[in-house]
């Protein structure tokens, strides 16, 4: 049976980067694995959206339909909202803090909902919230934010710490692997 990771966020935040490493790691314990990138409007801040399956036998397709996604790795709060349609009955949530105003809000034709995180529980959602961003500024750069959410989600994993180590020393460019390290430990503990 395919493991159905949705990682959602905003343009700039690292969801393709989240993508190459969680499907590396899957690789690394000889998995099949399918990555599908939405990109959406990613270079203007919008919405960008990528599903990773994997699994010991073949994946057929990469897209995750709503109701099937196992765990949704979201970068921020309004796109954790957004998707929770696709998380299935009894899938786990894993949500960095961090707001992102979409357009329509920086333009005042809208507003940012209040107390998402309220919301999801009152819903039932098994959600895990964490300040990513502050842990990736332990770590050395807030841009490191995802690879602390993938800690995070990777210490709930069947995949072996040293091998998510491994992927992301073999995924981030070498001037960046020590930082991107530290950000993955320190989600993955915490």
């Amino acid at each position: 049976m395919a493991v159905n990771i949705l990682i959602v966020g905003v343009g700039g935040q690292g969801t393709l980067l989240a993508s190459k490493i969680i499907g590396g790691a899957a690789i690394e314990t000889g998995c099949d694995v399918k990555v599908s990138e939405v990109h959406g409007m990613s270079q203007r801040g919008g919405s960008v959206v990528t599903y990773v399956r994997y699994s010991k036998e073949d994946v057929a397709s990469p897209i995750i339909e709503r109701g099937e996604a196992d765990i949704i790795l979201a970068f921020e709060l309004l796109e954790a909202y957004r998707s929770i349609s696709y998380l299935k009955k009894g899938g786990r949530l894993i949500i960095g803090t961090q707001e992102i105003a979409p357009m329509p809000v920086i333009t005042g034709a809208a507003k940012y909902p209040e107390d998402i995180l309220s919301k999801l529980k009152e819903a039932g959602i098994n959600a895990c919230a964490i300040d990513a961003m502050a842990l990736a500024k332990k770590a050395g750069s807030e841009k490191a934010a995802n690879v602390v959410m993938i800690g995070k989600m990777a210490a709930e994993s069947e995949i072996d710490k040293e091998i998510w180590v491994n992927v992301i020393k073999q995924t981030v460019k070498p001037k960046f692997a020590e930082m991107n390290v530290n950000a993955f430990l320190l989600g993955y503990e915490a």
